[in-house]
């Protein structure tokens, strides 16, 4: 059994910073693919930002210079640093492992955190 738990969210008023974090534990051989998403009330959930094995990342346009995403593979967590937040940042976030539970068999799934709650106002 795999779990990832989140923390690091909260209020925050514009201009300022946050730093999520999702840590997992359980049945763990590799973990491949490492992403946060965020869900907005009567919005889809949509892709934040992403971070390969090898460390390559990718962002969604509207979060592109102000936040960073980074892993620390030896604690099996990945990071989430947001800053000049935006009242639209306004969203639950939820971190998304791609994980391969054991050797055999060499199988992957999707494991989500709870998401945390991000308020971005003055």
């Amino acid at each position: 059994q795999v779990q990832l738990v989140e923390s690091g969210g909260g209020l925050v008023q514009p201009g300022g910073s946050l730093r999520l974090s999702c840590a997992a534990s359980g049945s763990i051989f590799v973990i491949y693919a490492m992403g946060w998403y965020r869900q907005a009330p009567g919005k889809q959930r949509e892709l934040v930002a992403a971070i390969t094995s090898g460390g390559s990342t990718n962002y969604a346009d509207s979060v592109k210079g102000r936040f960073t995403i980074s892993r620390d593979n030896a604690k099996n967590t990945v990071y989430l640093q947001m800053n000049s937040l935006k009242p639209e940042d306004t969203a639950v976030y939820y971190c998304n492992f791609n994980i391969q539970p054991r050797v055999i068999p060499a199988t992957r799934f999707d494991y989500w955190g709870q998401g945390t709650q991000v308020t971005v106002s003055s």
